[in-house]
């Protein structure tokens, strides 16, 4: 066989960070052979199982055994999955194993084809779709040429909103194709809802494998927990509310500040903000009319009165999937009947366009309904996240927020956004709102404080990245940064325009390319500067760029990830199918990293 040049071997392997919790492996774009890299996959697996042993701890002044391995593999888009599979960790530690935790995507065939035993945490996102960090690895074990699994056992604990038709898609196709290779599962898939802690948590102490008696079990490590969070959030302070649309504006954005205590919160850029909010009081008050109640009333069963009930912790406006089932047999109306009927979702998004509960509830004005029965269909009114604009280091004890405030009418009645509408209305300056940090590790400024960054992000989707300009100036970071910003109209839709002419004046924002769509004949959007631009865009990405998407998911991220594989098909002078394995390479290095929502 051929060994490896030596300059080769060392290039590569001093670029490999020896934690004993991941697991080595070999680029793609490492220059060897098959031979090479099944000589060098070996030596890694062998290098890695003699670190993890070197690292085992001396109980009792005896000779601790090697413990076996347990694989805890993550897809996520907001850190939930992760934060599942880090608890999952400590546990595993508990029960003697050698626990190994890493993102889908950094996980090859051939890795997953070694593996005894794995735990799957895998979020949906959007419509059914995978998250961001496991699309590579969804791409690869679904092809044809997946490698046979029947040595692996597994379990798949799934995260979902059931108000969204593919209610955990994401999990749920693991989990067959998994099967469908030949594995092995030690237990059913969990398939958790919103409120995804307590579930997960049970299915992980009920189905956890232990390593057995012939193994030494570790003091576990607790997972990282922050001392405020969702169970336990923080009463930060609002101390700013100020428009950023001009008057002209279709759209409403705002700019929201809120204090904290020193050493209270922490963050990074890139992270977002929990915010809880309260119903509207007017859609309160419209409730208790329907049911010709008063606030203070209690009901048998309901641990509070009824007007704080529907006003701190359920869900009033969008109606649960659970609710719309439940009134379809008493409102008999034909359209929704029809629409819960058919496979296709988007006959009952259409239907329910617009409308909010009350609206379904006034279709029959002459039912009574019963109170009780109602809140039983009822969601638990749920935080909102939303991505925090503004760098710790430039706004110490502060955290920013770029916030659209959501306002429709329907059938002759103002509508609101719940948390948008209570941030922008309803919050007093000096008044105190419950909010938690949602770190996102996978939407981070690159380490390499000289790298390229270029940022798209119109509308709102701006927000993170006002973060990160500010980051890289207080760090002193020397990178090229452009950004890519959008929206209707200049006159009235250019958020944070002072800023960003300070920063370009500065040097920090070396360049910035608009597109205001209402502005001319033809509309023009982000991604068409991007093609505009192509020539530039690819010599950035080429020269160790990172390239960063925030905002709408269903349609802008969409268009712009197929504006970037054309910008490297053409200019990259490669194929359809290089510009796929271009990008691919760009997300494994985590250099296409994206907000969504």
């Amino acid at each position: 066989m051929n060994f490896l040049p030596k300059n080769l071997c060392l290039k590569y392997l001093v670029a490999i960070d020896y934690d004993i919790m991941d697991i080595p492996y070999i680029p793609k774009d490492a220059p060897y052979s098959g031979a090479q890299k099944m000589w060098l996959g070996g030596f890694l697996a062998g290098l890695h199982s003699k670190l993890a042993i070197n690292n085992e701890s001396v109980v009792d002044n005896k000779e601790v055994k090697q413990s076996l391995p347990i694989d805890i593999l993550y897809g996520t888009q907001t850190g939930n999955s992760e934060e599942i599979a880090n608890e999952a960790a400590a546990l595993a530690q508990g029960r003697g194993f050698k626990p190994r935790v890493a993102e889908l995507d950094s996980i090859e065939v051939d890795q997953l084809a070694s593996m005894d035993r794995a735990i799957f945490v895998i979020s949906t996102y959007g419509e059914g779709e995978m998250p961001d960090n496991a699309q590579l690895f969804w791409d690869a074990i679904s092809a044809s040429t997946a490698p046979r699994l029947e040595t692996l056992e597994y379990g798949v604990i799934a995260l979902g909103d059931t108000s969204y038709e593919h209610f955990c898609e994401a999990g749920k196709l693991v989990d067959t194709r998994l099967e469908q290779l030949g594995a092995k599962r030690f237990a059913p898939r969990l398939d958790c809802d919103v409120d995804y802690e307590e579930p997960s948590q049970s299915w992980l102490n009920e189905n956890m494998p232990s390593a057995g008696s012939n193994f030494v079990s570790a003091n576990p490590i607790p997972a990282e927990k922050t001392k405020w969070n969702k169970k336990n959030p923080y009463f930060a302070t609002l101390s700013e509310n100020s428009k950023l649309s001009g008057p002209k504006s279709a759209k409403e954005i705002r700019h929201i500040v809120f204090d904290f205590e020193e050493n209270e919160l922490s963050y990074e850029t890139g992270d977002a903000l929990g915010v809880f909010p309260k119903n509207s009081p007017d859609l309160v008050r419209l409730w208790l009319d329907r049911f010709n109640l008063n606030y203070d009333q209690k009901f048998a069963g309901m641990q509070s009165n009824i007007g704080d009930l529907l006003s701190l912790h359920y869900e009033i406006s969008n109606p649960s999937n659970d609710l719309l089932f439940g009134l379809e047999p008493l409102i008999e109306n034909e359209s929704l009947s029809e629409a819960l009927g058919d496979e296709d979702r988007h006959k009952l998004d259409n239907f329910l366009w617009g409308k909010d509960i009350m609206d379904l509830l006034n279709i029959r004005m002459d039912l009574e309904f019963d109170i009780t029965q109602i809140v039983g269909w009822l969601r638990p009114l749920q935080h909102r996240a939303y991505s925090i604009s503004s760098s710790p280091l430039a706004h110490p004890n502060q955290i920013h927020l770029t916030v659209a405030a959501v306002r429709w009418s329907y059938n002759d009645r103002k509508h609101n956004g719940v948390c948008s509408t209570y941030l922008a209305d309803m919050v007093e300056i000096g008044e105190v709102s419950p909010v938690f940090t949602l770190p996102n590790k996978s939407f981070r400024i690159p380490k390499d404080n000289q790298a390229p960054m270029i940022m798209v992000g119109p509308g709102t989707g701006i927000a993170p990245f006002r973060a990160f300009l500010e980051e890289r100036r207080e760090i002193g970071a020397t990178g090229y940064n452009w950004l890519f910003f959008g929206d209707q109209h200049r006159e009235c839709d250019f958020i944070y325009e002072d800023e960003i002419t300070n920063m370009t004046s500065s040097g920090l924002l070396n360049r910035i390319d608009l597109a205001f769509s209402r502005d001319q004949k033809e509309k023009q959007y982000v991604q068409h500067k991007m093609l505009d631009y192509g020539k530039d865009l690819f010599e950035q990405l080429d020269n160790g760029g990172y390239f960063y998407v925030c905002g709408d998911a269903s349609r802008m991220a969409k268009d712009v990830d197929c504006a970037l594989h054309q910008v490297i098909q053409k200019h990259g002078d490669m194929n359809s199918e290089k510009a796929t394995e271009y990008v691919g390479d760009l997300k494994r290095q985590k250099r296409y990293l994206r907000d969504v929502y």
